[in-house]
């Protein structure tokens, strides 16, 4: 049985969806980075300003994870995309896709740009659990694990908010008359 392939998006959803998708997902990653490596005091030490790191990088991780759910809302809700998505499965996978190439961004670009601004050449990497290389192959693998997670929910909230759900709940669902 296919899932929901009737949907129609509108402004309300396009971008209450990138919002909430955003928001949620941002807390969803944040807790992957603080609690698996504290990687969001890094990114609150990188962020010029006063105030305690971990205060600092949570407010910074959050308002950039509801300005790019909003930049997936723009991109997901234009014709081409209403074309290529319609069932939940697929919004999900958008979703990881983009939180994919979010990362790669991230890691890439943002955070060498951020880097260079604070004046750090190398990352200090005091909290990691494990020295050495190890320790940083850790905090790699669970940057690039948040912007999945981050992505997958982006992905799930933004397509239920716009009434896509999954084909499961599609059937336990009694007919509207």
């Amino acid at each position: 049985m296919s899932e929901n392939t009737t949907h129609g998006i509108d402004s309300v959803g396009i971008w209450g969806g990138g919002f909430t998708g955003g928001l949620v997902g941002g807390i969803a990653m944040g807790l992957v980075l603080h609690l698996g490596a504290n990687q969001i005091e890094l990114l609150g030490g990188l962020v010029p300003g006063g105030g305690t790191a971990v205060a600092v990088g949570w407010t910074f991780h959050l308002i950039i994870s509801v300005l790019f759910g909003l930049v997936f809302a723009t991109l997901v809700s234009r014709t081409v995309g209403q074309e290529l998505l319609e069932t939940f499965i697929d919004y999900v996978i958008a979703g990881l896709a983009f939180g994919a190439l979010l990362g790669l961004f991230a890691g890439g670009v943002l955070f060498p740009v951020a880097m260079a601004g604070a004046g750090v050449e190398t990352l200090p990497l005091p909290f990691l659990p494990i020295p050495g290389i190890a320790g940083e192959l850790v905090s790699a693998l669970l940057f690039a694990l948040g912007h999945l997670v981050y992505g997958l929910i982006l992905g799930a909230v933004f397509a239920a908010i716009n009434g896509v759900t999954p084909a499961a709940v599609e059937r336990r669902t009694p007919l509207k008359r």
